[in-house]
């Protein structure tokens, strides 16, 4: 390997990720493809991110600091410094398959038409147990492309594409305030080939620190924002602005916390039935933010035999 020239760049923004990192990059550095770099943008972190980093001496770690900006700004920072020509998405908190870039390097180097490449996902708790796989929406490029603006085509951090593909559109749009890639996608995919690979090729962890949480918990106005610049696939500085306060705001543990068991309730309930642990994650809910009539909704659901959610599911009542 030319570390000067490697194949895939696999890059991974992180913030305040202590608690996770060590086991991401781990698992980078044993995949079955060893011809990568794997570039780290440390945003900003005030935990020990940045010397957990440092702890690890394999020469294809690449550590870039920077004050903290926000992931999109982060991903453009780590877009100008990779040295491949195809860069793998990752985030610190998740956890790659060892076959994960030998498998996608094949494919996409097999099928050269192809600019992008994601794949299905397990999705653990925080403690890294099994809740639920989560198969794409579309895996041909037809399907994809037949998709609503409203539907992200992709889970961000199993995605491998082509580089210059996404240089050519001018990076992440630093305004589109969490749902960057959803933006980027609805922005390129147009005249782009992309699919999705069948295989869970990542463990995405769910967990109450991450920056992206439930969509129900987010305001009316955060959601009448971000569907209109998706749909006009425009966004201004005063949307980005407001969208980010918007974020902050929600940014405390009550919320986050609360979303975060609410959402593994879903999960237990919808993806992977098994409605004790259904209860025990909305019952943590609800102690956090008692005062919200939906979590309530959910603990009664959870007491309905599995045929009759999935029934529900189907006739997309979002409050499950």
């Amino acid at each position: 390997m030319d570390v000067n020239q490697p194949k895939i760049t696999v890059l991974m923004p992180a913030y305040n990720a202590e608690k996770f990192i060590a086991e991401a990059i781990n698992s980078v550095l044993k995949q079955s493809f060893s011809d990568f770099e794997l570039l780290i943008i440390n945003d900003g972190s005030t935990d020990n991110t940045g010397r957990i980093i440092r702890s690890f001496k394999d020469q294809r770690i690449t550590l870039i600091e920077q004050e903290n900006k926000g992931v999109a700004a982060a991903l453009n920072t780590g877009l100008k410094l990779s040295k491949a020509r195809y860069v793998a998405r990752f985030d610190a908190d998740d956890i790659c398959y060892p076959e994960r870039l030998k498998i996608q390097f094949d494919f996409i180097t097999a099928h050269p038409e192809y600019h992008v490449v994601g794949s299905a996902a397990d999705y653990v708790d925080e403690d890294g147990n099994f809740i639920f796989t989560q198969h794409p929406v579309a895996h041909l490029d037809e399907e994809i492309q037949e998709l609503k603006y409203n539907v992200c085509p992709f889970i961000h951090s199993t995605v491998l594409y082509k580089k210059e593909v996404i240089n050519n559109n001018g990076g992440y749009n630093e305004y589109a305030y969490t749902y960057e890639d959803h933006f980027l996608w609805v922005n390129i995919l147009k005249d782009q080939k992309a699919c999705n690979l069948s295989q869970p090729l990542i463990k995405v962890r769910l967990n109450p620190g991450s920056v992206t949480i439930d969509e129900k918990w987010r305001t009316r106005k955060f959601r009448e924002i971000k569907y209109g610049t998706l749909k006009t696939g425009t966004i201004t500085a005063a949307e980005g602005t407001e969208l980010q306060e918007i974020s902050e705001r929600q940014y405390v543990p009550r919320i986050k916390e609360g979303a975060y068991y609410a959402l593994c309730c879903k999960k237990y309930l919808v993806n992977n039935y098994q409605p004790e642990k259904a209860r025990w994650h909305i019952l943590k809910a609800i102690g956090i933010n008692p005062l919200r009539a939906d979590n309530y909704l959910l603990l009664a659901i959870s007491y309905l035999p599995q045929k009759y959610i999935t029934r529900l599911y189907r006739l997309n009542l979002k409050g499950i």
